[in-house]
This record gives structure tokens, sequence and C-alpha cells, in this order.
């Protein structure tokens, strides 16, 4: 059979679509819930968070390159970026050799409120978490959804992807900093203390 030949049915297609849809908007429901949770006290909604997050792990990204990794129309990342410039948390500038684009970093202030979100963040307010546990307890591991991955590749290409995984690297390294420095701060009130 040709590669551009179906090999599956209408029926089949459309049940897959569906299924992918529905449970989607559901997770994405609950996601999005506890997102706003998370950053509420913040005052900073997602698009925010999502922008500050991708500038941390770009470190210089045009903007062009935030709405495509952040899943966004360029001007709502011009937008909320903008806002986020007013606030302190981003500076915008121009590369000499690229006068076309806009380009954003965090500021110390933008880093700041980033690892703050960081030591916030309480595996017991998540639900998307509380409802994979018995997974993790029943294969000692969370779901890794390679399947989904694939999907995300196919559709979103393979750039996608590696700053996707650069993310999770980056936030894998930040909290691993902020557990370091915890256990420094209370080492050093032990020593204090005695």
């Amino acid at each position: 059979m040709k590669h551009n030949e179906r090999e599956f049915t209408v029926k089949e297609a459309l049940l897959f679509s569906q299924r992918v849809a529905q449970l989607s908007k559901a997770l994405w429901k609950t996601i999005e819930k506890d997102w706003q949770q998370w950053i509420k006290p913040y005052d900073l909604n997602i698009n925010e968070h999502h922008i500050l997050w991708i500038a941390d792990h770009l470190n210089g990204a045009s903007i062009s390159e935030i709405a495509k990794f952040g899943v966004m129309h360029v001007s709502t990342a011009f937008n909320f970026s903008k806002k986020l410039e007013e606030r302190g948390y981003l500076e915008f500038s121009k590369k000499a050799n690229d006068k076309r684009n806009t380009y954003i970093k965090l500021t110390k202030q933008g880093e700041e409120i980033l690892s703050k979100l960081l030591e916030d963040f309480s595996p017991d307010r998540n639900s998307v978490l509380k409802g994979a546990l018995p997974l993790q307890n029943l294969y000692g591991k969370f779901p890794e959804m390679m399947e989904m991955m694939c999907i995300i590749r196919n559709i979103y290409g393979e750039d996608f992807m590696e700053i996707f995984e650069q993310s999770f690297h980056s936030i894998e390294d930040a909290f691993n900093d902020t557990q370091g420095k915890e256990k420094e701060s209370k080492s050093e009130q032990l020593i204090s203390s005695t």
C-alpha cells in the first residue's frame, strides 16, 4: 500500500479525532484551573507566566519564537510581553544584525518571580498530578506520554520538541538549585542556632 493511501476508515478517523478533542478539552480545563491558582498570588495570567517561562529557557527569544513555542498568536505574545516589560519583568531589545525582530529577556525581577513561583509549586494543589498518582503508584513512574509527544512533534516540528525538552531540563536544573539553596539555608540556620 502506498504511503498516501488511507489505512483507516473515516469512522476510525472521526472517533480518534473526537476522542482526542474531548480528552484534551477536559484535561486543559483542569490544567488551566490549577495553573491559574498557582500564579494568582503573583498577579500573572497564564500567557504572562508562559512568556516568562519561555523567555527564561530561550534566553533572549524573539517575539515570534515566544509565539511559536507558547502556541499563541504573535500579537498575543507581543501584547503580554509589553505588559510584563511595564511591570519590570522583561526587557525588549533589537539585535545589531536583526532590526526587524524584537527580542525579550528576563530582568532580575523576572528571574526572581520565576524562582518564587517554582518554590511555591505544591503537588497537593495539582489535580492532573493527583489523577496520575494511581498510575505512578502502580508502575513506579508517571506516564511518559510518548504517543502524545509524537503527535505534537508531527504537528509542530522537531524544533518545537527540542525547546520542549530543553525547558524541562531547565526546570529540573532550577528546581535542583532551589532545593540546594533551601538545604544550605537550613544548614546555616542550624549552625547559627548552635
